[in-house]
């Protein structure tokens, strides 16, 4: 006859299936997927690197001004951040090549242009500047369209700075 199970014994059973859920979770069900990306951080890898913030912020601009200024097109052309991920990985070695490997020093501080080879972090993080430029695929701010409207149908002047401010308050969620 089986013992009723104390308290303790049903957490630790609790526990211990909950790390097999979670162990689950970071394996994936598709086999090219396992073979190709690994489920364990390497935190010997830069992410804030100098490339990085270069590529990224570059992307963010580029394509926000891309996806505007095509936006005005009978058909209009959206680029999204796939382009950027696929052009951002020769940038990025090649960053890598030719970045001075020599240590710069700040208030105490160092840091490197080049700290080695682009990894997949910066790449991760690059995508997702770039993401955040091209608008999701929706093209430019909806804020823009107003302004526009102000401007054509309204005839009304609007500030560089009053457009700006309507179009940031706009994008800028809680």
């Amino acid at each position: 006859m089986d013992t009723p199970a104390t308290a303790l014994e049903v957490e630790a059973a609790a526990i211990t299936e909950n790390e097999e859920d979670k162990n689950d979770d970071d394996v994936s069900s598709v086999e090219q997927v396992r073979l190709t990306v690994s489920n364990e951080d390497d935190s010997s890898l830069p992410v804030w690197t100098f490339r990085m913030w270069t590529i990224g912020i570059c992307s963010c601009f580029l394509l926000s001004f891309l996806n505007t200024f095509f936006s005005y097109r009978t058909e209009p052309l959206v680029i999204s951040m796939i382009s950027v991920q696929v052009a951002s990985l020769p940038i990025g070695r090649f960053m890598a090549r030719t970045l001075p490997r020599r240590k710069f020093w700040i208030g105490g501080k160092s840091f490197s242009l080049n700290p080695g080879e682009f990894n997949i972090k910066e790449h991760v993080l690059i995508s997702i500047f770039a993401n955040a430029g091209s608008g999701f695929g929706n093209g430019p701010a909806y804020a823009v369209g107003i302004v526009n409207i102000i401007k054509a149908f309204y005839g009304r002047k609007i500030s560089f700075f009053a457009s700006w401010a309507l179009v940031i308050t706009t994008q800028v969620r809680t």
